[in-house]
């Protein structure tokens, strides 16, 4: 049996390792395609640019972010912790993409922006309907402070200060 590899996931693959070691600016497609194990041309093949693969890599992590999402079955007094719970566990097994999310905000590059603003308000109207859905009250407040956590978490995981999470008990 033969396992087709998926070549344009290859190249999101080794630009996730780049963009996350290097940062958006300093990554170069080159480096990027050299750790796909493909050639520069075969990355424009999938790619217009690199803010084109830059993105590509932003909605593969949203994806997973609203995947687990949408998998969640709570009952209302737990959904906010147990989404808490699964945030983590992405950020665990996908750290390098996540922790790119959060610095996304930071790339200057207008088309950048946009797209990360446009994934931003999708993951606030995602968690709001959800709260709202399981009759929280004050699904708008808490749909910010859920947001607002999780950039707390990502913030300590960067930092290596677990501590700056209040949330986080076990300071692990």
């Amino acid at each position: 049996m033969v396992v087709r590899v998926d070549k344009k996931d290859l190249i999101i693959d080794g630009a996730v390792a780049i963009f996350a070691e290097s940062g958006y600016y300093k990554a170069t497609t080159a480096q990027i395609a050299k750790a796909a194990g493909v050639t520069q041309p075969y990355v424009f093949h999938f790619f217009a640019n690199k803010e084109a693969l830059y993105q590509a890599v932003m909605d593969r992590a949203f994806s997973r972010i609203f995947q687990v999402f949408e998998e969640i079955d709570a009952p209302p007094d737990k959904l906010y912790e147990t989404m808490g719970h699964s945030f983590i566990e992405v950020m665990k097994s996908h750290r390098d993409e996540i922790l790119m999310l959060m610095q996304s905000h930071t790339i200057a590059e207008p088309s950048i922006r946009e797209h990360v603003k446009a994934k931003f308000k999708l993951v606030y109207d995602t968690v709001l309907a959800r709260f709202q859905k399981a009759g929280l009250s004050d699904p708008g407040i808490k749909a910010s402070e859920f947001i607002g956590d999780g950039m707390m978490l990502t913030l300590a995981e960067v930092l290596g200060l677990p501590e700056l999470c209040w949330f986080n008990k076990s300071g692990k």
